[in-house]
């Protein structure tokens, strides 16, 4: 294979296409589950789709479990800027393994950076709900109907905020995110700037924070609040033609 670079610029010189792939972020895992499952050798606990996934876990995305990592000799490690620590991505380079690191902050580009991951760096073809995904999700980005809240965490409260998928896949099903404009890409704010006017709804994952209907819907006295499947909003892989459905609906009911 000729020499390949990532979404971050690094250069891999791999002698062939990946037969044993290690990914690190749960969005690629099911990603790569979904479409080549063959060299899909291990993944972290966190990577819950598809169901039943049959792979060695090497613990979680912030601390993933390097010498299981190297046990299981694969030909390429998939991370992510966002969700993977440098220093771990460059203590797996310094033991000679290669790690493609993706940098995925829009639905574009989400789009762009899966299909490269496929053509470039697995030497397969891109995978047909991307197709689907980006006809769906392409053009203009209409003018916002409502203002969201998404809190990712409670306890200290913290909430989707700018340069994120989630924010841009907000925007572009109409909904405007009521952080947005604040510093920082998931800051901490008090109750109270949630729970206010201003916001039409709060939007309750149930990830990374487990929301569920005992355990944050109670802490909102003003703001009605959605629970909602936290795959469709913070994953980017097949649930995104899914998920253009379940925020078309959501956005009709604000």
């Amino acid at each position: 294979m000729p020499p390949i670079a990532d979404d971050m610029g690094t250069v891999l010189d791999l002698p062939r296409p990946p037969r044993r792939v290690v990914s690190l972020v749960p969005s690629l895992t099911e990603t790569v589950a979904a479409d080549r499952p063959q060299v899909l050798v291990g993944a972290t606990d966190w990577c819950a789709r598809p169901a039943g996934l049959d792979v060695a876990r090497v613990r979680g995305t912030k601390n993933p479990d390097r010498a299981a990592i190297e046990r299981l000799r694969p030909d390429l490690v998939i991370a992510n800027k966002e969700e993977n620590r440098e220093l771990d991505v460059a203590r797996l380079r310094a033991a000679g393994l290669p790690v493609w690191v993706t940098v995925i902050e829009t639905v574009p580009q989400a789009l762009e950076s899966i299909a490269r991951l496929f053509t470039e760096a697995l030497d397969a073809p891109v995978p047909e709900w991307v197709g689907r995904a980006r006809s769906l999700w392409s053009g203009p980005v209409p003018e916002p109907v409502a203002t969201v809240a998404v809190p990712v965490w409670r306890d200290p409260w913290m909430v989707v905020g700018r340069s994120t998928f989630t924010g841009d896949l907000l925007r572009r099903a109409g909904l405007a995110n009521a952080f947005g404009t604040d510093e920082g890409r998931y800051p901490h704010v008090p109750l109270d700037r949630i729970d206010r006017p201003g916001v039409d709804a709060v939007l309750l994952p149930d990830e990374p924070y487990a929301f569920g209907p005992d355990d944050g819907p109670e802490a909102f006295r003003r703001v009605p609040v959605r629970l909602v499947d936290g795959r469709l909003l913070t994953w980017y892989g097949p649930s995104l033609p899914e998920a253009h459905a379940m925020l078309g609906r959501l956005t009709a009911s604000l």
